[in-house]
């Protein structure tokens, strides 16, 4: 089984990317985000052809979330245990389905933008809540291989980031972010680690300043999955060719593969 997630950063620029991508790639279920479009105007009919069904949860603004699957999907969840809103608004930044025997969770993090905004204070507590559900579901089916994917918004440690020292007073690397993800560790949660296939596995590169060829980049997009999940686990990879060419997403898919 081949599991994948994708920050496609708008799903219908890059309609034609994604359909060519799973052609090639061949996943049986793939999370997205950063939809940017409700689920009325989510490209259904391409992705059907190319023979998936789409589980999806937009709003057509700077987010949404959606579930690819070729192997069925029962038990859809959309939104987290106790989410917080933002401005008023519960935002669509997680959904779960369990897939092919596999509890799979697409989570689109919030960004944070500055340490001190109001962002930044959502995301934590955005943290709290995918912790609270990431607790409720284990504690219902230990024993259903579980795994929560996406783009967290946060470098694990400072080999995570290009250059530490760019860093400084920044979101993505602050100690406070990092707690949330030794919380999902505490619960029983594990980071599938994906092999480098050129220089660091980075999975993200800004737009600007050549960054993608400078190797100026950023893994944030990550796979933790609970010992049902990571001990089938045979294979782990960044697909570095997804960003390259006109059109690219800023964002590399992470695939893994399981046993």
């Amino acid at each position: 089984m081949r599991i994948a997630t994708w920050n496609v950063n708008s799903v219908g620029a890059r309609i034609d990317r994604v359909v060519e991508w799973l052609e090639s790639a061949q996943p049986d279920v793939v999370a997205l985000q950063e939809l940017k479009c409700t689920d009325e105007a989510f490209p259904h009919m391409p992705i059907q052809a190319a023979g998936y069904e789409a589980l999806t949860h937009g709003s057509g603004r700077w987010n949404g979330v959606a579930i690819l699957t070729r192997v069925g999907a029962t038990d859809v969840v959309r939104g987290l245990v106790g989410q917080p809103d933002f401005e008023g608004a519960a935002e669509p930044r997680a959904i779960g389905a369990t897939c092919g025997g596999v509890r799979v969770w697409s989570l689109y993090c919030p960004n944070g933008r500055e340490p001190g905004h109001d962002h930044y204070n959502y995301k934590l507590e955005w943290f709290k809540a995918l912790n609270a559900t990431v607790e409720s579901e284990l504690a219902a089916n230990p024993d259903l291989p579980f795994a929560a994917i996406g783009d967290y918004n946060i470098a694990p440690t400072d080999a995570d980031v290009w250059d530490i020292s760019q860093f400084a007073d920044s979101t993505h690397v602050t100690a406070a972010e990092r707690a949330a993800l030794t919380d999902l560790s505490d619960l029983g949660l594990s980071e599938v680690m994906p092999r480098s296939l050129k220089g660091e596995p980075h999975t993200f590169w800004d737009y600007r300043n050549g960054s993608f060829h400078r190797g100026w980049g950023m893994r944030i997009d990550l796979v933790y999955g609970n010992a049902a999940f990571t001990t089938r686990v045979s294979d782990a990879y960044v697909d570095r060719e997804a960003r390259k060419g006109k059109g690219a997403s800023d964002h590399a898919p992470v695939v893994v593969d399981l046993r």
